[in-house]
This record gives C-alpha cells, sequence and structure tokens, in this order.
C-alpha cells in the first residue's frame, strides 16, 4: 500500500477505503455501459469535514478525484479515465437530512439523499419537492445540483438551478464553502452557488443544499392523448397553457415506435388509447390550493374542446393515481426500453420550444436517409424544448463498433444541426465525457476561455474530476 492509501486509510477510516477491485466494480462503469475506467481506491467519507481531509490529501499528492451519485448519469461524468491513478469518491453515505423548515418550506439534505425518499420525507409533511425523472430510485441530491439536471416538472417550476436556495461543497484545496443560508439576497460578488451547480464536479464536491419545497398537490390528472403530427402538439401545448396556466405542470410528447418498444419490453405496461397514433401527448394537471378548481374536470372540459378543434384524434384521462402513474410508467420506461431493443445514439439537446416540432420533422428523416438502415426516434419535454433524439443502430450492428464509426457521425452532424438551429447539445444531462471534444468544437472562444480560466483558478491542479467537461490537454498523475 502507498504512503497515500494510507494517509488515506488514517483520514477516513479503514471502512471508508476499499482498494478491493470486485467491491468498486459496479461502479467503475457508468448507467449506459458506455464507459469503463479504473481506480486505485472507492473512498466513502460519513460526513463534510471527513471529505475535506481526503480532498485535501488529494491535492497534496495530485491525485484526481472522481465524485460520485448514484452513478445514474448518462453522459460518463462519473466514470473515472482507464489509469489508475483516480480515486473514486462515493458520496452515498452522506445521506442525512440536516434540516427541514416546514413554515419556510425548505429542506437541508446532504448530497447522498436519494431523489425518492426526498420526495417521501418531504410528502410526510405535507411538501413537495418538485422535481422528478425516471431515475429517481437511485439520482441523488449532489448528482442532480452538479448536472443542474431537469426532469417532467421543468415547465412549472424550472429546473435544479431554480430549486437550490443554497450549498455547502468541498473545494478543491480541502476548504469548506458554507453557502447553505437561504438567502434572499446576497451582493458578495460572484455566485459560488450558480457557478457549482451545473459543474459537474469539476469546480468542487457539493456535500448539502437548501433545497426549495412547494405545496403538497391535493389531487391531479394526467391526460394522455393522440395526435397527428408534432405541429398538433404545439397547438395543443399553447390552448392548454393559455387555458390551464400554472394547473399544467407536464408536457410531453413521444412517437408511436417509443409506445411500442416500451410496450413490448417493459413488463405490466399497455397501451392507453385503444389505436395508435403518429405522436402522443403526456399531460398533468395539478391543485395544490383548495380554492383552484378540480383538475379532472379541468381536464374533461379542455380536452373536449381539444377534441372539437381538431387538436388531437384520440384521449383518456386518469380515473385514479393508479392509472397516472401507469401513464408516467410509460414515459419513464423509454430509455430502459431502447437499452434493450438494441444500441443507439442518444442525444439530449434542446432547441427553442417554438421550433422542437420542426427540428423534429426536419431532422429525423434527414438522418434516416443519411445512415441507411437507422432509426430516428424523438421524445420529450415540449415545454421547454428539451429533445431525446436517439438514432438506434441498424438490426444486428455491434454496439461497441458501431458506436465509435457511424454512431460519432451521427452525433456531429445532430449537434451541428442543435447548432445551426439555435440549441445547445446538452439540455439536462450534462457534457461529461461524451460531449467534451464537441463541446469545445462547436462553442466560441469565448465561452471555452472562461470555463478554461475559472477551471484553472479554482482547481489549479486539476484534480477535481478530470477528463469531464472542460477540455483540458491532459489529466494529472499521481507522485
Amino acid at each position: 500500500m502507498t504512503d497515500f492509501l494510507k494517509a488515506l486509510e488514517h483520514i477516513a477510516g479503514a471502512r471508508a477505503v476499499t482498494c478491493d477491485a470486485n467491491d468498486m466494480e459496479p461502479w467503475l462503469t457508468d448507467w449506459r455501459g458506455r464507459y469503463h475506467g479504473s481506480a486505485q481506491a472507492l473512498v466513502s467519507p460519513p460526513d463534510t469535514q471527513t471529505l475535506a481531509r481526503v480532498v485535501k490529501l488529494a491535492a497534496e499528492h495530485r491525485v484526481p478525484i472522481v465524485p460520485q451519485g448514484g452513478n445514474s448519469g448518462m453522459v460518463g461524468g462519473a466514470t473515472p479515465d482507464s489509469s489508475g491513478h483516480a480515486i473514486l469518491l462515493s458520496l452515498r453515505r452522506m445521506n442525512a437530512i440536516r434540516g427541514f423548515d416546514v413554515q419556510d418550506a425548505q429542506i437541508v439534505a446532504e448530497a447522498g439523499v436519494i431523489l425518492q425518499n426526498l420526495h417521501e420525507i418531504v410528502e410526510e409533511k405535507g411538501l413537495r419537492f418538485p422535481l422528478t425523472l425516471g431515475g429517481k430510485g437511485s439520482a441523488t441530491v449532489g448528482g442532480l445540483i452538479s448536472t443542474n439536471a431537469g426532469g417532467t416538472q421543468v415547465l412549472r417550476h424550472g429546473t435544479m438551478r431554480a430549486l437550490v436556495h443554497g450549498i455547502e461543497a468541498v473545494l478543491p484545496d480541502g476548504s469548506i464553502y458554507d453557502g447553505l443560508s437561504a438567502l434572499k439576497k446576497d451582493n458578495r460578488g460572484y455566485d459560488l452557488k450558480h457557478l457549482l451547480i451545473g459543474a459537474e464536479g469539476t469546480l468542487g464536491i457539493v456535500t448539502a443544499a437548501s433545497l426549495k419545497l412547494v405545496k403538497s398537490l391535493i389531487d391531479r390528472t394526467v391526460i394522455w392523448a393522440g395526435l397527428d403530427s408534432t405541429a398538433k402538439a404545439r397547438e395543443l401545448l399553447l390552448f392548454l397553457q393559455d387555458r390551464a396556466g400554472d394547473a399544467m405542470e407536464g408536457f410531453e410528447i413521444l412517437p408511436q415506435h417509443c409506445l411500442d418498444n416500451v410496450l413490448t419490453h417493459i413488463p405490466g405496461t399497455r397501451a392507453p388509447l385503444a389505436s395508435a397514433a403518429p405522436w402522443h401527448a403526456l399531460v398533468e394537471l395539478v391543485r395544490d390550493d383548495p380554492s383552484s378548481p378540480d383538475p379532472a374536470l379541468v381536464a374533461e372540459t379542455l380536452m373536449g374542446e381539444a377534441m372539437e378543434r381538431g387538436l388531437v384524434s384520440d384521449t383518456v384521462i386518469s380515473a385514479s393515481e393508479a392509472q397516472a402513474e401507469a401513464f408516467w410508467k410509460i414515459r419513464d420506461s423509454i430509455a430502459e426500453a431502447e437499452r434493450a431493443a438494441g444500441p443507439a445514439m442518444q442525444h439530449d439537446i434542446s432547441v427553442p420550444p417554438a421550433k422542437m416540432g420542426g427540428f423534429i420533422d426536419h431532422v429525423a428523416p434527414l438522418m434516416e436517409t443519411k445512415f441507411a438502415g437507422t432509426r430516428a426516434i424523438a421524445f420529450g419535454h415540449m415545454g421547454d424544448g428539451n429533445i431525446h433524439f436517439h438514432v438506434m443502430a441498424p438490426s444486428g450492428s455491434d454496439a461497441a463498433s458501431w458506436n465509435e464509426t457511424q454512431g460519432r457521425q451521427i452525433s456531429a452532424m445532430m449537434h451541428d444541426l442543435v447548432i445551426k438551429w439555435g440549441g445547445s447539445i446538452s439540455a439536462e444531462h450534462g457534457i461529461g465525457q461524451m460531449k467534451r471534444s464537441e463541446l469545445a468544437r462547436l462553442s466560441s472562444p469565448a465561452r471555452i476561455n472562461s470555463l478554461m480560466a475559472i477551471k484553472a483558478a479554482m482547481d489549479p491542479h486539476g484534480i477535481m474530476n478530470p477528463g469531464k467537461l472542460i477540455p483540458l490537454a491532459s489529466a494529472p498523475h499521481t507522485t
């Protein structure tokens, strides 16, 4: 054992450090199975003070640190490289609720708190944390902050950035930034909170956060509607925004192929409508104020009018909470079903919301024509322009070789088109290592130079999650 590892055990405790390959193996591969790495140790500190001492030791020895929460990221942002120099720093033991102010509707949660557990804790007090996503059973608070996660409720409540009042973090030199106070006004210069949100662990490690809560729902209604086109989906969105207002919390679209895929590969799912439709919309209407109208009655009225206007071809309104959950299970299972169906290039992109339908209609046939045998599938959050645009490999393709050849060409073309349409190559999953070179290729010198300058100033030794987000020349090595 090296002097560094001995010192690491002394600081964190023998039970918090493992160098066993079998213990580390599950955490060295990303959720999609695309990136595999190696580490000299897996460290699981129990608290912020211990974590800070670990980071300080790593800084002294120039050992790279890769922070990891639930390991459910989509862009390889929590996977170390293959050199074996890094330590994998797990936040999973840091899962305490430090404070809960029901009156002020805020909670202080450590980075390792799992999203689903957070939901259950606040719901017991009649409140709600208004961000959810398919991976809520494994995604952690720290990971959600570090990637500025979105989810299905962005339309009303915004991304993670809008839900974070304050942050505690360990910086690259091992110092602790205590910014947990939920201040309404704070004009002390650069906002470190917002700098750390979305930084993917490259500027520091988020250890805890003060989070905004909202009133618990009295009831909700989920609508599944068949649509003839993306243009009709846009019309329906605008119609419901105008008539339902803040009662509409989610508006998702998906093509028939996505639905078919889920029905084929995910047990317990069933088609919501009696017949197929080119496109489908999943809409959630909610009520959190007793004086507001019943969302079920609102849904019946508005969808009846939408049918009369020819905006939808068919529709069903959830009659129970179980049915509402069944509708959302379909949406949340798309990625899992696709993975079972075969390899694909997944693109988490965004365009201006008004252009989302046009972008899908233009790009999908373009991809299928350019790359014979592929199937282009787009779905996502129409209210905020976030498209999950996947291009499935031709039948029988070998995933690894296809990803590195035609897959790379597909992604380059997709990203070129996104920029041309005034969009972003990353909407809610981050950059990680998957999109690092594309960020450098497609960003202005002003953006890249600023990112690199901030990184160099805050992490001069380059030890914080190297190889992610920032287009650095090389990763550091141990001494």
